[in-house]
């Protein structure tokens, strides 16, 4: 029988015990008790699809929850790890070897930016970096030696929308393996699998957890890959995810596309009121017509995630002023929470930039990153509007 994707986040890879109960179980275990020494031999040459041998390596609850949250995207398979960063560099790290190339857009969430730029570099390993919005750029960039590719589907902070299909034939002519972070997107409105990314690495603390308690992070893509170097990579350095989390995981993900999509509509609603606000230099959100992108981003999606960037006249000083006067909406360096979040990424997220990055970037002095949460989207606007009063 065929199902929908809402109802694989309910029911997608359960794995029942004995007892038959209806909610999931969680194993907390490190190990697994073998029957004879003959039988841990062979799980230690081949472990079956339902054998395990160490948390490390896998565990029920966590085999659930990749289970789910990829056949949810569309994938074969998912590895979960303990962070959003450790799925990020999990995945290049495992893929990539001294001498590789890589191309990557610009415009990336400022650890992303730190892997490439001083851990990927410090192996002799060549990144190039591009900007992400012009499509010439990376056909000049990937070469026939270049072994990967890495974007985020939606820039953080600034929301920069990439042509995905574009850069994954581009890439995939060139034979290159094209990684995603995703975390902007959200998996509800993920467009990964059918632009044809083989790798989608997100960081499950936005989103499936969504309500400010996890970290977490997942690596899906084919058995082939996942279940290969990726795996082999992840269970010998130990990034793989607690059994408790996953387990809050997937009870997270029963409520997810409620929550992803009440946010969304939240957000295009902000991006709506706050438009021609004389107080502000631009509004972003990726399917509103007020974004420079947004004809590509609805193409590709139909809603742009949970987050609206908007640029505060004045700079530091009067961005300040404005965040110092919110009563609702809390200031914060995370996003995708079922509270509103209010982030100044010049000097929180993206501090470590140099200030020409900065600028390249767009990351300016009044830069705002908003998370809409699930309060009533009037409030949120009401709660904006009269801080803005305030500068």
């Amino acid at each position: 029988m065929t199902r929908s994707k809402q109802t694989k986040l309910v029911h997608g890879g359960t794995k029942r015990s004995q007892w038959n109960e209806v909610s999931e179980a969680v194993f907390l275990t490190q190990g697994f008790v073998y029957d004879t020494a003959e039988a841990a031999e062979a799980r230690f040459i081949k472990a079956g699809p339902d054998e395990f041998i160490y948390a490390r390596y896998g565990n029920p609850t966590m085999r659930m929850f990749e289970d789910r949250l990829a056949g949810y995207l569309g994938y074969e398979a998912g590895f979960a790890c303990n962070s959003g960063m450790a799925a990020v560099s999990g995945a290049l790290m495992a893929l990539v070897k001294a001498g590789d190339h890589v191309v990557a857009s610009r415009a990336l969430f400022g650890s992303c930016l730190y892997v490439l730029e001083e851990i990927l570099r410090k192996f002799n390993v060549e990144v190039t970096l591009v900007d992400g919005t012009d499509n010439a750029a990376w056909d000049a960039a990937i070469r026939d030696d270049t072994r990967l590719v890495f974007l985020e589907s939606i820039s953080n902070p600034t929301l920069e929308v990439i042509d995905l299909r574009h850069v994954v034939e581009v890439a995939h002519a060139k034979g290159a393996l094209v990684v995603v972070d995703d975390a902007m997107a959200t998996p509800v409105f993920s467009y990964c699998k059918d632009c044809g990314v083989d790798l989608v690495a997100i960081s499950t603390t936005k989103h499936v957890d969504g309500q400010g308690r996890m970290l977490g992070g997942m690596i899906c893509g084919s058995t082939e890959l996942v279940r290969g170097p990726i795996e082999t990579y992840m269970k010998h350095t130990g990034g793989a995810m607690n059994p408790f989390t996953a387990w809050s995981h997937l009870k997270a993900l029963e409520t997810l596309e409620l929550r992803v999509r009440a946010q969304a509509k939240g957000a295009y609603a902000l991006a709506e009121a706050l438009t021609g606000h004389p107080k502000l230099n631009a509004v972003r959100y990726p399917t509103h017509p007020g974004h420079p992108q947004h004809e590509l981003a609805l193409a590709q999606s139909e809603a742009g995630g949970t987050v609206v960037a908007f640029d505060v006249k004045g700079g530091r000083e009067e961005c300040f002023a404005f965040l110092n006067a919110l009563q609702t909406i809390i200031i914060s360096n995370n996003f995708a929470d079922a509270k509103s979040i209010a982030t100044h990424p010049a000097t929180t997220t993206h501090q470590r930039l140099p200030q020409d990055q900065k600028d390249t970037l767009g990351i300016t002095p009044g830069l705002v990153r908003l998370s809409v949460g699930l309060e009533d989207p009037q409030d949120i606007i009401d709660d904006i509007l009269q801080a803005l009063d305030a500068i």
